[in-house]
């Protein structure tokens, strides 16, 4: 086991002052009176890998932070997840007699040789009207399907 591995087995074993101690001395704050001790164990063995090994890409916080908002301002009832694409997959749709490709990037999806941030502009440059990028691209939440008459027992 490395000395990593090592400093977060043995964070079960701690008091919860010598845990309070670790966050304070990680997080320069108190933890907050309501967590539960697994979850500062939790917390800490995560700073400590973060510390350790880098911590999450600039895009990524930014995401998180906007859900933390969106959650804040709606409430956790109107949180819906957008589907994630990875950098680097390419989308493609025939439209007008024409081939189509979109390149997803971290911070935005490039089309035609232009970074644009949404797949919205991009089929609506393309169709010339208003469009949900995702649904012109085909693009379905992990799970969904279109459901066939067959699956509803109506023809």
């Amino acid at each position: 086991m490395d000395p990593l591995e090592s400093e977060i087995a043995a964070l079960g074993g701690l008091s919860a002052h010598d845990l309070r101690i670790a966050w304070r001395r990680l997080h320069r704050d108190k933890p907050p009176r309501s967590m539960s001790r697994d979850l500062i164990i939790r917390a800490i063995a995560y700073r400590l890998q973060e510390r350790a090994h880098g911590g999450l890409a600039p895009a990524t916080r930014r995401h998180l932070r906007a859900v933390a908002g969106e959650i804040e301002s709606k409430g956790a009832g109107a949180f819906d997840p957008r589907i994630a694409l990875k950098p680097g997959a390419r989308l493609v749709r025939e439209w007008g007699g024409h081939m189509h490709t979109v390149i997803v990037h971290e911070d935005g999806f490039d089309y035609d040789g232009e970074r644009y941030p949404s797949l919205t502009r991009i089929a609506t440059r393309i169709t010339g009207a208003h469009w949900s990028g995702p649904r012109f691209f085909g693009i379905r939440k992990a799970g969904s399907h279109p459901i066939l008459p067959a699956e509803t027992g109506h023809d």
